[in-house]
């Protein structure tokens, strides 16, 4: 997943975001609707999400250092982390607190008067954020389908190693469907004049944004811990190092991402017992070029020769023998 599409897909959702914040804000100060404030704290957290996911995106392009001679990539993992943090506290939680809050006044309306004009215009604000959100999730589900393949949204979601665009996804998807819930409240509070409506739909874009939160954190944790290259890309690399002359067969390997478009890979080949040591350092320097020319990414790749021993060398924790065909 290329770091250009997931900026474009942040910058799409941060101007919607902001535009949308805005009217909803104004809404809440002319009508007093929790399921507004509710989805404008939403909208306003979002946007600061959004800001986050790019200063992540940033500071992961600074050169490696001394003290961190792998880089800086996994700095786009700890911002995506921070977000699911901010989605869970200040969306979640707040909409919770609002909702529970607004239910327990149990007021018919919320201004304590008829329902006049004004109380109408949540719901010509919500259709037009709704407009706007779904250019966003447009652009976000646009950007994906380059790199998504046949995967399922699921597993999109589950083993994307670049954070932002599953990120954007989860949370304009979240956007929209709140915006649907605040419809339904304000709906129903206008229709049948119980404010307890209102909290209810606020209520539920609580739960919903707890729920993303939620799934954004353990996703993201996955990546902070360290993942391995996906099935396809195993599969190229070890195909890769088979593929020349002077190595017998792959006694273990393992990968891991020091990044989403940087990955570390360890690999210990047997060699033939005759070879020398000019030969064995000629054909770990080809095997490299092999590895870096199928999977580009491949960026540290560390080479181990060895003599194989059948059932000397256990591989913990690592890909079972692979062999020449």
């Amino acid at each position: 997943m290329s770091a250009e599409g997931g900026t474009k897909a942040i910058v799409a959702a941060l101007s919607a975001n902001l535009g949308i914040a805005v009217t909803k804000l104004g809404a809440f100060l002319l009508t007093g609707s929790s399921s507004m404030l509710a989805e404008s704290i939403h909208s306003v957290a979002d946007s600061g999400n959004q800001l986050l996911l790019l200063i992540g995106g940033r500071r992961a392009r600074r050169a490696a250092t001394p003290e961190h001679p792998f880089g800086y990539g996994r700095e786009r993992y700890v911002y995506a982390f921070i977000v699911s943090i901010v989605l869970f506290t200040v969306g979640g939680l707040f909409a919770l607190y609002e909702g529970y809050h607004k239910f327990h006044e149990s007021l018919e309306d919320e201004n304590g008067g008829a329902i006049t004009a004004w109380h109408w215009v949540p719901v010509a604000v919500l259709v037009i954020a709704i407009c706007l959100e779904s250019y966003s999730f447009y652009t976000a589900i646009t950007e994906s389908n380059h790199t998504r393949g046949d995967t399922s949204w699921v597993d999109f979601v589950r083993r994307a190693k670049a954070p932002e665009l599953p990120v954007v996804l989860l949370e304009d998807f979240g956007a929209l469907i709140g915006l649907v819930l605040a419809l339904f409240g304000v709906g129903m509070t206008l229709a049948t004049g119980d404010g307890r409506w209102d909290a209810v739909g606020t209520g539920a874009i609580g739960v919903l944004l707890v729920g993303i939160a939620i799934t954004l954190a353990i996703e993201t944790k996955s990546l902070l811990l360290g993942e391995a290259a996906n099935p396809e890309a195993i599969r190229k690399i070890e195909r890769a190092v088979l593929a020349g002359d002077g190595i017998e067969r792959i006694i273990h390997m393992k990968t891991m991402h020091l990044g989403p478009e940087e990955l570390l890979v360890a690999v210990k080949i047997a060699v033939p017992r005759s070879e020398t040591a000019e030969e064995v350092a000629r054909h770990i320097d080809q095997t490299e070029a092999r590895i870096r020319e199928a999977v580009p990414i491949a960026r540290v790749i560390y080479i181990e020769p060895d003599i194989y021993r059948a059932g000397s060398d256990t591989g913990a924790a690592s890909a079972a023998e692979t062999t020449r065909a």
